[in-house]
């Protein structure tokens, strides 16, 4: 069974401390960052301290995922080669413009595993979805390699590479917003939302994962600590969600059994959409632990 991924925690990659204390939270996903979060100079000295976070760090069941540098910055490839003695459990893949950037990493992480002796396709990729281009390719970026585990959506890189003015609304970034969780449930690929990069703002981002959770989106990016147990909380299903799916369940078992199609349950008549959603509801839970 696939892991939650509810919570993606970043945390940059040159801080042994800050690596540390993402593990000790809740969050389903941690991220050592060798992007953004990490100055040129210190790209190096990140490497080598996800090697000893990977060595001296007790990430219990959470993932464990490396962001690179995207590929056209030419740092990709060492990024990659010098961490993945480590085996991770994946890796997170900013600014992708094309299936091909993803078939590059894959075709890369093919033959280390193979040189290293790790099972095929154990290593995953994750794919940031943040300019005008890859919303353009985003469903061929999501068919382009079965190692492939999660579509990743970066809206602010978004607004300013279209020349947006980011709003509380996002109505500038919602026909992105909504190809990208499309194109993940096409592929069968975790969507994961935006982050909210007011870290002091619990409202807004209790409204944000709300707002995302509608759309389809499973999962959302994490900037801070305090971001983690919302999100959590946002993206598991509720008592009461996994109670009506059950039940609605068992009378679609009935009914079908005594061959009816069609059927009203609790004021409201059933279609095969709302089979299948309280069948996801099911199998979150199940992801969660929240049922056996």
């Amino acid at each position: 069974m696939k892991p939650p991924r509810r919570s993606m925690l970043f945390m940059p990659g040159d801080s042994l401390r800050k690596i540390a204390k993402a593990a000790s939270l809740a969050a389903d996903c941690i991220v050592m960052d060798l992007e953004d979060g990490v100055a040129l100079n210190q790209k190096d000295e990140a490497r080598q301290t996800i090697g000893r976070a990977f060595q001296e760090v007790d990430f219990g069941r959470r993932e464990k995922l490396i962001r690179i540098n995207p590929l056209p910055s030419g740092m990709a490839y060492e990024d990659i080669h010098t961490t993945v003695r480590h085996q991770p459990d994946g890796y997170v893949v900013p600014k992708v413009e094309s299936p091909e950037q993803i078939k590059e990493i894959d075709a890369i992480l093919r033959q280390l595993e193979h040189q290293h002796g790790y099972p095929a396709q154990s290593i995953g990729l994750y794919a940031v979805i943040e300019s005008a281009l890859g919303v353009l390719h985003v469903g061929k970026i999501a068919g382009a390699s079965p190692r492939l585990r999660a579509l990743m959506f970066g809206a602010e890189d978004l607004a300013g590479d279209i020349g947006a003015t980011r709003t509380d609304e996002g109505w500038e970034v919602y026909y992105a917003r909504s190809a990208v969780v499309t194109a993940a449930a096409a592929y069968r690929l975790d969507p994961i939302d935006t982050v909210h990069p007011d870290f002091n703002d619990p409202e807004g981002l209790i409204r944000e994962c709300k707002k995302a959770r509608q759309m389809g989106y499973t999962g959302k990016m994490a900037i801070h600590p305090n971001q983690v147990d919302t999100m959590n909380q946002a993206f598991s299903p509720t008592p009461q969600e996994i109670s009506r799916a059950q039940r609605l369940l068992q009378a679609n078992d009935e009914q079908q059994a005594l061959g009816i199609g069609a059927f009203a349950f609790e004021g409201k008549m059933v279609d095969m959409p709302m089979i299948r959603h309280a069948e996801r509801i099911l199998q979150s839970a199940k992801i969660i632990g929240l049922l056996d």
